[in-house]
């Protein structure tokens, strides 16, 4: 099939390129991202390939199939950015790679954990000025500590099995919870979970039940110093209310790999620019808050793993045999 790649940067290039010899589709790379403006690029195109930050609306949708597509693959897991009920009236099949390595982003939780925690960051850059007090750079042990999870899908399960290794409580909302993880960890109520956890982590998909489940209702419940992570979606979190938290004192560490508005910022090099946004330079002065760029999924084998998943569906959808990951958006919580 011919398919028309979205949003690309060098590495998708490699990653791709790889995969498709042994698929054999036509790619063609395009870096500008999906929108009204540059749709038209995928015109003759059977598929078309996008990613997170790419926008599948319902006019965008038509523009697409007046220009033939027939199948939308997202490299990605989340697909909040397609009008799926638009895609369904105009007959294009939508995709997705569901597990590429729930490794990545799992260990990438931890890692903002570990680094808000002991404060590892601050430390490096103290110590190459040669400055090597400890005063401020006090953390906390996670052994024993409670930490809640929205969401064990994939990503959640390992997560959680990483979080319980290190000696932490592990409690879990997820309306969707299979029966495994129900044998291992005790399932409560969101309220619960929000009440008693040291450590919340969002494992979510961005959807309307979801959309800000972050709140300042939500953020004024919370334990008291909570430490908030979200390798998610952005928009899951109130930003606005998240800074009102950290402000008085009631969230005591925010880390974050997704934000918001991050489609104006993240994956480009921004650093000759005045950045706009207010709101995210606004998160930048608190020393208790660790942003990095929606890069948890980043590693050698989930960027191979989404390339080989993403072509297995174009492949299945144009030979119509083997597993196509159709988005059937039937469940809310677990990713």
């Amino acid at each position: 099939m011919k398919l028309a790649m979205f949003s690309t940067k060098p590495y998708d290039q490699v990653s791709f390129n790889n995969a498709n010899a042994v698929h054999g589709h036509h790619i063609s790379y395009i870096e500008a991202p999906l929108n009204q403006h540059t749709a038209a690029l995928a015109s003759g195109f059977e598929a078309v390939c996008i990613f997170v930050n790419d926008h599948a609306d319902k006019g965008v949708l038509e523009i697409l199939k007046r220009s033939g597509c027939e199948l939308i693959v997202l490299r990605c897991a989340g697909f909040n950015n397609v009008d799926l009920t638009a895609a369904q009236a105009l007959g294009i099949r939508v995709a997705r790679v569901p597990a590429y390595s729930p490794n990545a982003v799992a260990e990438h939780a931890l890692a903002l954990i570990l680094t808000l925690n002991r404060k590892t960051h601050r430390a490096y850059n103290r110590v190459r000025e040669g400055n090597f007090a400890l005063d401020g750079l006090m953390g906390f042990d996670l052994i024993g500590k409670t930490v809640g999870l929205v969401g064990a899908g994939k990503i959640g399960e390992i997560f959680a099995k990483v979080m319980q290794a290190l000696g932490c409580d592990v409690i879990i909302h997820d309306p969707y919870a299979s029966a495994d993880i129900a044998k291992h960890y005790e399932l409560v109520s969101f309220d619960t979970l929000v009440e008693r956890a040291d450590i919340l982590s969002l494992h979510c998909p961005l959807t309307p039940q979801t959309h800000h489940l972050i709140s300042r209702s939500v953020l004024q419940r919370c334990k008291p110093g909570m430490m908030l992570i979200n390798t998610s979606r952005g928009k899951i979190v109130d930003t606005k209310a998240a800074i009102e938290a950290l402000k008085n004192g009631q969230l005591g560490a925010l880390g974050l790999d997704v934000y918001e508005e991050e489609g104006d910022l993240f994956f480009a090099d921004l650093s000759n620019q005045v950045i706009q946004d207010d709101t995210f330079m606004r998160l930048l002065t608190f020393p208790n808050v660790l942003i990095t760029g929606h890069q948890g999924f980043f590693t050698r084998e989930a960027l191979a793993n989404i390339a080989e998943t993403t072509l297995n569906n174009v492949t299945a959808h144009s030979s119509g045999e083997g597993e196509c990951f159709d988005v059937v958006p039937d469940k809310v919580i677990a990713s």
